[in-house]
């Protein structure tokens, strides 16, 4: 049985921000739900300052309400109308926000989602920031599109070596790329806040797919 964090909540959608995705990818994850739970529940627990922001959690999914089970999780023969999900809660950064529907599945969207936050809370391992710049652009995110993952190693290298300012030559390792990508895009050095935040998102999808 999957382990839901013990605080977050869970329930139906009540309206989709936006429009949602015409035409969705198929993932590559592997993992299992209870693994993304656990990197969920983790990265909750690291945007947490209080009690109060760890009881703030909240998962929308596009499950119809009698399909939920008396504790407010959803049962196991449940149908998701689309595999949209929503994650949010109040943090030490402010309100966050993050719909995803850019997968087929709910299970594959959440875990993009907490792969995302998970990428986005290591920039600070590197030094480069230090009041959470990172969650700027996810600051009460309530009708915007959904973050925007990568299909594949290759579009996610493909757009760090796209940006101004990255100049790359041949042979040069992916990690040289990345962290290129990452001084040219952040805000304390003049960047553009989403391009940094789809950085993030890249260097998520090489992490999962074990290039870094």
């Amino acid at each position: 049985m999957s382990a839901w964090p013990e605080s977050m909540r869970v329930g139906p959608i009540r309206e989709w921000p936006g429009t949602l995705t015409a035409s969705r990818k198929v993932s590559s994850f592997s993992a299992s739900l209870t693994d993304t739970l656990k990197v969920l529940e983790r990265e909750i627990y690291h945007l947490s300052e209080t009690r109060r922001h760890q009881e703030s959690a909240e998962l929308l999914l596009a499950i119809p309400a009698e399909q939920f089970r008396l504790d407010g999780r959803p049962r196991a023969t449940a149908k998701a109308e689309h595999p949209g999900v929503i994650f949010s809660m109040d943090s030490a950064h402010g309100h966050l926000s993050y719909p995803c529907d850019t997968f087929t599945t709910w299970q594959d969207n959440l875990r993009a989602i907490a792969l995302a936050l998970e990428a986005l809370r290591k920039v600070d391992r590197y030094g480069v920031t230090k009041r959470g710049e990172q969650y700027r652009g996810f600051l009460a995110l309530e009708s915007t599109a959904a973050p925007a993952g990568f299909a594949s190693v290759d579009d996610a290298v493909s757009f760090l070596m796209s940006l101004d300012g990255v100049v790359t030559a041949k042979g040069d390792h992916v990690v040289t790329i990345l962290r290129r990508a990452q001084r040219v895009t952040h805000p304390d050095r003049g960047g553009d806040s989403v391009a940094f935040q789809r950085v993030s998102l890249a260097e998520a999808k090489l992490r999962e797919a074990g290039v870094l």
